[in-house]
């Protein structure tokens, strides 16, 4: 746990009164990790909140986002099928039929027979949902550059390697 010195004049932010409350009534708690992850949480729930109002200009929430831009990222003919989709955004076939569904009738993507199996479907970008998602990963990435401007370039890849660190000890 880490306790601020009363002397210390360094800014506050709501997770500090959190951990001083708990060193109060229990100080034999290690409250580190409380630290950590309640700054991750609230650091999650605010960028995100922020996030979905920047896809929402584009008529997208965040979900769809990840639809589109693993298409994108798929490089040209931004195709993959569902089960590929599924597997890289781990989520159920119901949770993504949904998604797609959404994204074909706002004429983002369509889903045609896979040429290769006939039992199967494939997903690509249409004209319309690359421009969607070129601007909507730009509009995204201004929010969390906004977000990081209270960083330098050094403490940035700090925090960069850190997580990483975080995120593969975890197996997240």
């Amino acid at each position: 746990m880490t306790v601020r010195p009363e002397s210390d004049t360094s800014p506050r932010d709501p997770v500090d009164a959190i951990i001083e409350q708990w060193a109060a009534v229990r100080p034999d708690l290690d409250t580190t990790a409380m630290e950590v992850f309640g700054r991750v949480y609230r650091l999650s729930r605010t960028l995100g909140d922020r996030m979905e109002k920047a896809y929402a200009r584009f008529g997208i929430s965040r979900g769809e986002f990840d639809v589109l831009a693993t298409l994108r990222r798929s490089g040209e003919p931004y195709t993959l099928s569902p089960r590929q989709l599924s597997g890289t955004l781990m989520l159920t076939t119901g949770g993504m039929t949904g998604r797609l569904d959404k994204l074909e009738r706002a004429g983002l993507l369509r889903r045609s027979p896979d040429p290769h199996d006939r039992r199967a479907l494939q997903v690509t970008l249409t004209d319309d949902g690359l421009r969607v998602i070129d601007e909507a990963v730009s509009a995204g990435l201004a929010v969390q550059k906004e977000a990081l401007a209270h960083l330098d370039e050094e403490q940035a890849g700090q925090l960069a390697d850190l997580l990483r660190t975080l995120v593969l000890g975890t197996g997240s």
